[in-house]
């Protein structure tokens, strides 16, 4: 079963290293991992989607995770109410011929096409997991010739209620 685990990290050389090596250890197949900065410098926040057999072991590393001096939190967000993205740059044959055909099929997802060459375009697309395949399936017969993808990034919701909602912002009609 997939799982997405987000974890905050003290931004230090070899963090990384160190909590991959524990995923390795349980034999975790990491199907994706980003890594990037917080609105804190010094803190980064790491998004992980792992494939696991079981949740124990699962429980493990976590509790491991949350062992290693530069963690400063891990949790399983799979469960909860997420907002996932994931960027893909993708690089199709295109003629001059399909290069039309090829930007209306675009269109629908939001993508773009970002750069135009003799005989091939490049598409940027983001969104959830289903909607990059599902570009990639709809690109593929044309002729993909090179792919790359950031992998999931995710954080859980903002709750419903809101600072308007509270008794001291009612509004008056």
């Amino acid at each position: 079963m997939k799982r997405t685990i987000i974890a905050t990290v003290h931004n230090t050389s070899g963090v990384m290293n160190r909590i991959t090596g524990l995923f390795a250890r349980r034999n975790f197949n990491i199907e994706s991992i980003t890594v990037g900065l917080t609105e804190n410098p010094s803190i980064s926040r790491m998004t992980f989607v792992v494939n696991v057999d079981d949740e124990r072991g699962l429980d493990q590393v976590i509790k491991q995770l949350n062992k290693q001096v530069d963690v400063l939190k891990v949790r399983d967000i799979t469960d909860e109410a997420i907002i996932a993205r994931e960027l893909a740059l993708i690089k199709v044959v295109a003629t001059p011929e399909t290069r039309g055909e090829i930007s209306t099929l675009v269109e629908p997802f939001r993508a773009s096409i970002v750069d135009v060459g003799r005989e091939s375009v490049t598409i940027q697309v983001t969104g959830d997991q289903q909607k990059i395949e599902a570009m990639i399936d709809l690109l593929k017969p044309y002729g993909i010739k090179e792919m790359a993808r950031t992998g999931v990034t995710a954080f859980k919701r903002g709750t419903k209620k809101s600072v308007l909602d509270s008794p001291k912002y009612s509004i008056i009609s």
